[in-house]
């Protein structure tokens, strides 16, 4: 056996190790935190350090040696749990100070080979406020911290590495990513394609609008835009320039649409299930305060969408590019099965949402057996569920490097006493105005967010300046997805935006041009969290329906009319009224629950 299929072999092995050992979790009883989250960064770090790894022999012995020593330490923490829990955070001799400060250092560069500098840099400067901030003066200084407590705390107790974000990736995030990896490998993306192109590829710009719905629906299980503009954009992009539709506009189509993913229920993004755990909430709490937004967010991509067509005379999908009914028919029980299920324990069980996504990965795992032309082959089904296991394992481990780093950060928070203190200068500012303080939080939200990942972003802004928002009168749920969606939005703020890159690098055309359509396709979208602040029956359709489809009418004519004001082929002095017009029917009047 060659080199090469030796290492196959073991990235399989490990891969499979990865999915079931975190529907084990689900399943068979609790185990320690200290023990499972250990485990859980254990079996990431070969995904980042080695597997995922292009560079030279210097790069790759140096991951090899990383990721031993953060093998050992995750082993070393879970094996002497019970030990270490009676130190009660207080690293003790000189083993555990070079083990807490390499696991530090691994995670940090774990970070930095996995999503860039950002993060870790943000990460740094916070590590080194709590070891210095004792010497700033002024409000910002702390109390000294005993550095074997600073220590002890991030890395042998549960405030820091191990803390509850941790705890979200390992007991959440990554049965929701394997549940997703598991409906893509099957027929379950070519079923979501099949149906978004058949509902509106006979319209005008009708490939775009594919790219809209099928970006809805494939986020809703993706929750991660990159992945959305690289799974969709490979078939709507192709289509849109086949058709003559500008290069730029493809791609920004498909990066505005992409970027929703992360708030379309039912799985949305690893955001909303931190978002959960922070709330104290249920998931399905979380899913039913996001869907209007949600639809708001693709209703304004597909208008916006719809008036560049008409202005710019772009045609429907060609007929023989859109799938029969026969076809369509043929292809929903690859995700309305897994997904109803899923949906149906949510709904109608008190199993909490992790079970409902364990049940409904074996019933993905059971229909990759067939294809889309009913055909059973347990070869096929073998070779899909590797690739299932092998994405999925992947994607934990890029989620677990994002969520671990900025675990680091809210440890450092916590036991600074700094958010608070970032907390009592936004309310200063201010002024006792929650508008202010709203758009004060937004500012940070899309700044923040285009350096780090949306749930890294999100759950940053949220320690710091969630509190002043809820001081000032929010709802904690209001405050949360306030600051997830402008975190999320920062995808597409120039200059940093992720999705646009990308999508510009798929449509082979320079990446300005593309942001520029995207801040014309999405504007509209900046002023939704706004408008469910004012109109705060939008997050809660079960309580008062009508009132909320109102306040969804209402905003949705508002959004239309911004996008006219941007789009459309009116004078300039048509177009200032029509935005006004838009925000006014936004704003005036907010619709709100009794």
């Amino acid at each position: 056996m060659n080199r090469f299929a030796t290492q196959r072999y073991a990235t399989v092995f490990l891969a499979v190790v990865c999915v079931y050992y975190h529907l084990h979790l689900i399943f068979t009883g609790l185990i320690p935190n200290l023990i499972s989250r250990p485990i859980h960064l254990a079996l990431a770090l070969p995904w980042v350090f080695i597997i995922g790894t292009k560079g030279g022999m210097v790069k790759r012995i140096s991951g090899s040696l990383l990721c031993a020593f953060g093998i050992y330490g995750c082993l070393y923490i879970a094996l002497n749990r019970n030990t270490l829990v009676e130190q009660y955070g207080f690293i003790e001799g000189a083993q555990q100070y070079v083990l807490g400060v390499g696991l530090i250092l691994i995670v940090l560069e774990m970070a930095r080979r996995a999503i860039k500098l950002a993060l870790p840099t943000v990460a740094v400067i916070a590590l080194a406020y709590g070891l210095f901030g004792q010497y700033l003066p002024g409000e910002f200084g702390h109390p000294e911290i005993p550095v074997g407590s600073f220590l002890g705390t991030l890395v042998i107790a549960e405030g820091g590495i191990w803390g509850p974000l941790t705890g979200v990736s390992v007991n959440v995030v990554a049965i929701f990513v394997i549940l997703g990896a598991f409906i893509g490998a099957g027929e379950g993306g070519s079923a979501f394609m099949a149906l978004a192109t058949k509902l509106a590829g006979r319209f005008r710009a009708g490939a775009a609008k594919v790219s809209v719905l099928s970006s809805a629906f494939f986020g809703s299980i993706s929750g991660s835009a990159s992945a959305n503009v690289a799974s969709t954009g490979a078939v709507t992009l192709p289509a849109m320039k086949r058709l003559g539709y500008p290069a730029s506009f493809a791609a920004a189509v498909e990066a505005v649409a992409s970027s929703g993913g992360q708030i379309m229920p039912p799985l949305m993004g690893a955001g909303a299930f931190v978002m959960m755990e922070l709330l104290r909430l249920n998931y399905t709490d979380i899913m039913a305060a996001a869907i209007l937004p949600a639809t708001l967010f693709f209703f304004a991509a597909w208008i916006g969408v719809d008036l560049f067509a008409r202005r710019y005379g772009l045609g429907a999908m060609k007929k023989e590019e859109i799938p029969s009914g026969r076809v369509v028919f043929r292809l929903a029980p690859f995700f309305l099965i897994p997904f109803s299920l899923l949906l149906a324990v949510l709904f109608f069980t008190s199993y909490t949402p992790q079970f409902a996504a364990g049940l409904a990965v074996f019933a993905a795992a059971g229909l990759l057996i067939v294809n889309e032309r009913l055909e059973f082959s347990v070869s096929m089904m073998g070779a899909r569920f590797i690739d299932a296991c092998l994405h999925a394992a992947d994607q934990i481990a890029m989620i677990a490097s994002i969520i671990i780093c900025a675990g680091l950060i809210i440890g450092v928070l916590n036991m600074t006493g700094l958010g608070v203190k970032v907390t009592s200068i936004i309310l200063g500012l201010a002024g006792g105005k929650l508008w202010i303080a709203l758009l004060l939080t937004a500012v940070a939200c899309l700044i923040l967010g285009m350096e780090v990942p949306t749930t890294a972003a999100y759950v940053i802004c949220v320690s710091v300046a969630g509190p002043a928002l809820q001081d000032l009168g929010l709802p904690p749920l209001h405050a949360h997805l306030f600051i997830f969606w402008y975190a999320l939005l920062s995808t597409i703020t120039p200059p940093v935006c992720g999705t646009v890159f990308i999508a510009a690098g798929m449509a082979e055309t320079s990446w300005v041009p593309v942001a520029g359509q995207s801040m014309r396709l999405g504007l509209g979208l900046y002023f939704v969290p706004l408008a469910f602040v004012a109109n705060p029956c939008l997050l809660h359709p079960g309580i008062s329906p009508l009132l909320a489809l109102l306040a969804f009418g209402k905003v949705a004519a508002g959004l239309w009319l911004l996008s006219k004001s941007l789009i459309g082929e009116y004078s300039l002095v048509i177009r200032p009224l029509l935005f006004a017009a838009g925000l006014a029917v936004i704003f005036v009047m907010g619709i709100s629950v009794a």
